[in-house]
């Protein structure tokens, strides 16, 4: 068995002492950032000590039998809202309300999987009613960020030849404007409706829940004409668990545990990046 141990920046004395403690007799160094230790027979001691020492060296460790290359993959489908940037759009547009606390309360949970997606995003998007639409621009341009290594990944996986899909159960406003900004092929999302230039509360058509993503990744994988099995997925809310479920490689980004649980691979301390040395 393979165990890649990787982290953000200036981690190699990190990752060479937590390397040393699986006594691999092959080290193959990915980058400054990651290391892939091979050929390792795992006892459960050992994989527990290891878990524990890279959780506390702040690194991510992904173990895996043989290897992937990136040829195996022809699309990445990404969440948007707290995988590929980094806010939760819907609670800092009701920030503008002054409702933040009481949404994002309400948002935690439902990614946490402890109330239903859409009666939930119904609840938020509701409690928006009246806000002058300007405020979506605001938080596009004044608290939407990307996420680590969001940048360097879609490069990479555009370069290989990979399409990409933007797939959220935020808003369009948002999906379209990054669509735009970075090249993706496909995305799909919720559309909040605006009259007068307000708000109204209310959501334009179904809802993008679990089940909405991942037949979105199963129409976007038949336009192609590729098996799910041939896209990446990554997420970081149960509502993600879905379409990751039926990928050839899930990906939990600053993930809930119910999701870093049922993922191939966690991210919890490199970027999003982080795939790249996953795929030789």
């Amino acid at each position: 068995m393979n165990l890649v141990l990787q982290g953000a920046d200036n981690c190699k004395p990190r990752l060479e002492r937590i390397a040393a403690l699986t006594a691999s007799a092959n080290l193959t160094w990915l980058s400054e950032r990651a290391v892939r230790c091979e050929a390792i027979t795992f006892s459960p001691a050992l994989r527990q000590t290891i878990e524990v020492a890279a959780q506390a060296a702040q690194l991510d460790a992904t173990y895996s039998i043989g290897y992937h290359k990136m040829s195996e993959f022809k699309l990445v489908a990404m969440d948007m809202d707290s995988t590929l940037i980094t806010i939760e759009c819907i609670d800092e547009i009701a920030d503008m309300q002054g409702l933040k606390k009481q949404v994002s309360e309400i948002t935690e949970a439902a990614m946490r999987g402890e109330l239903d997606f859409s009666a939930s995003l119904k609840r938020r998007v509701a409690l928006l009613e009246g806000l002058d639409a300007s405020a979506l621009e605001r938080v596009y341009e004044e608290r939407l960020q990307l996420s680590l290594g969001a940048e360097t990944m879609l490069k990479a996986v555009q370069a290989a030849g990979l399409k990409t899909l933007l797939v959220s159960g935020g808003f369009t406003f948002f999906t379209e404007r990054l669509k735009a900004r970075l090249g993706l092929d496909y995305t799909h999302a919720n559309q909040l409706e605006i009259k007068d230039g307000k708000l109204t509360g209310k959501v334009i058509g179904g809802i993008v829940d679990a089940d909405e993503k991942k037949r979105t990744v199963e129409r976007v994988c038949a336009e192609l004409g590729i098996q799910p099995s041939q896209a990446i997925v990554m997420g970081d809310g149960a509502n993600d668990l879905k379409m990751m479920s039926i990928s050839g490689m899930s990906v939990a980004f600053r993930a809930k545990p119910v999701v870093r649980e049922q993922a191939n691979v966690a991210l919890n301390f490199a970027g999003l990046d982080g795939i790249l040395p996953l795929l030789t």
